[in-house]
Formats: C-alpha cells, sequence, structure tokens
C-alpha cells in the first residue's frame, strides 16, 4: 500500500464511524460556525502523522500542509493554531472511535496480557521545578533499568495477538497492583502478567469476578515452577512488542502535554493510530498484522 492510499483509506473509515457514532449519541458541535477543516480529515492527519513519527500537532501540521495539501485542501486556510486547538477537542471522538477499531479485529476476549511502561517528564534533577503535568507526576522506579525516574506510567491491556484494548494513565508511585483493577474491568478470562503482578491477594480478588490471573512468582531464585514461569514469559512476550512499537514508533516517551487533559488525547491518538494500521493490515491480508512496517510497502 502506497502512502496515499493509507490516508484515503484512514479518511473513509474515520469518517464512517464518526458519523455513525455521532447519529448514535450527539453530534460533536450543536451551536456556532462549522470548523473549516472537518472534524474527519483532522482526526486522518493525527492517526496518519502519528504512524508517520510526527507527534507534535505543529510537525503533523506542517507536514500536511507541504507534502498533502491536494488531499486536505482547506488547510491552506487555517492556522497552525486554529488545527490544534480542533485536534486537543477532539479527544472524545478518538476515545469513541477506538473501541469501534478494536471490534472489526480479530482477537481473544479471554485472553490479556498488561503491563506498564515508564514515561519520565523530566531529570531528576529538574523534578522539584517542572510545571509539567505538575498534578499527575510523581517519583517512581523503573524495573527495567532499575532506576528512579519523574513522571508517569501508562498501563496497558492487550488482547491476544496484539490489540491494544484498554489503557490507563497514572503517576509513577502508583504500582502496577493498585491499577491492574482498572485495567481488567469488564475483562472475564485468563490475564497474563509479569512478577511485578505476583501478588496472592489480588489474584483472589480477581478470581472473584471470573479472572484469572497467571504470573511467575515474584522472585526468580525462588520460583518453585520456573518451567510454568519461562511458558508464562513466553507468551507474555508478545505485549512487549506492543510497547515497543507505541515507544520507538510512536514515540510515546515524549512528553509534549502540560496538563492531563493534552496527555489524554496524546495517549488516544497514538493508540488509535497503531489500531487502524492494523486494521489496515488486515484488510490487505497481511499474514502478521501487527508488523507495522509491513503496511507501507
Amino acid at each position: 500500500m502506497d502512502l496515499e492510499t493509507m490516508i484515503v483509506s484512514m479518511f473513509v473509515w474515520i469518517d464512517d464511524a464518526l458519523t455513525a457514532w455521532q447519529a448514535e449519541t450527539r453530534p460533536l458541535r450543536t451551536r456556532g460556525p462549522a470548523p473549516i477543516l472537518a472534524d474527519s480529515e483532522v482526526l486522518t492527519m493525527e492517526v496518519v502523522g502519528e504512524f508517520l513519527g510526527h507527534d507534535a500537532d505543529s510537525a503533523i501540521y506542517d507536514y500536511f500542509r507541504e507534502h498533502h495539501q491536494a488531499l486536505f485542501p482547506k488547510i491552506a486556510q487555517i492556522h497552525r493554531t486554529t488545527f490544534t486547538r480542533q485536534a486537543s477537542n477532539l479527544w472524545v471522538a478518538k476515545e469513541a472511535l477506538w473501541p469501534r477499531a478494536v471490534a472489526e479485529l480479530p482477537c481473544d476476549p479471554t485472553l490479556a496480557m498488561i503491563d506498564s511502561i515508564p514515561v519520565p517528564i523530566c531529570r531528576l534533577a529538574h523534578a522539584p521545578r517542572s510545571r509539567v503535568l505538575r498534578a499527575e507526576a510523581a517519583f517512581g522506579r523503573d524495573s527495567t533499568s532499575r532506576s528512579f525516574f519523574y513522571g508517569v506510567r501508562v498501563h496497558l491491556r492487550v488482547n491476544w495477538p496484539g490489540i491494544v484494548t484498554a489503557v490507563s494513565v497514572a503517576p509513577a508511585n502508583r504500582s502496577d497492583l493498585e491499577v491492574t483493577p482498572e485495567l481488567v474491568d469488564g475483562l472475564r478470562g485468563a490475564v497474563l502478567a509479569d512478577r511485578n503482578y505476583w501478588n496472592p491477594r489480588l489474584r483472589a480478588e480477581l478470581a472473584a469476578e471470573g479472572i484469572v490471573l497467571l504470573a511467575p512468582y515474584r522472585h526468580r531464585s525462588e520460583d518453585p515452577t520456573p518451567q510454568r514461569s519461562k511458558l508464562l514469559n513466553r507468551v507474555r512476550r508478545q505485549i512487549e512488542t506492543i510497547a515497543s512499537q507505541l515507544v520507538e514508533r510512536f514515540h510515546l516517551k515524549r512528553v509534549r502535554a502540560r496538563d492531563a487533559w493534552h496527555l489524554t488525547n496524546r495517549v488516544l491518538r497514538k493508540v488509535l493510530s497503531h489500531t487502524l494500521a492494523i486494521r489496515l493490515n488486515v484488510a490487505q491480508g497481511i499474514e502478521e498484522p501487527r508488523q507495522l512496517a509491513r503496511l507501507l510497502a
């Protein structure tokens, strides 16, 4: 698929899904003048821009104005700040469209994996005077790098074979165990996790709700069933692939928001872009739809 075909395909799906959602609920705008750029056009530029690595609103605006004005001719009529404001206000549309995209993808609703991604917002030395996400950020520990950081954690739930179905942003000092109940809310079946999630009390609480939490024993050296843990880790690594894509391709660790509202919008945009990219791979019949690099071939 070439880039122009991808953009058009994204726009067609977004425009249809947005129209259907507004017909079921209510229009995004009930008064005031209509925007120069249609909401579906702005959403398309956002998700395609994220896929191409342009994660800043200004970078998305500049890219499409310079390279794809033929597809979006009205972009030349608006200022960058107007585009940025409209994109931010569409967070509720992104939140509504994402489950619709997930519903069209083949995934197992009874088998999920959970994990968290540490997102530092500044260096530790700058934390006391940082104003970015002041009410949300906190000090936490990154178990992978075995170091402390100041920021937030993005918690993910990925259903097999690799579709993001839930996301939650929490302060870095909230442990994975604390966020797990809200992350798996409404789920039924098995949930795979790493050693950080091993907790008999949490496992019993989730079992009462029909959720089987499968996590290796907390301490590797004392693990009574190492072969079982090895098998769990092998299956659970699928979520690490998805997390790597969100960090490397979609720049999840680049915090360009100063408050929770804009952070929520940016995280939703990245997840929606990731989901729609997989959907296009599925539509093309690509055997491994999670290989996003194959989308533009």
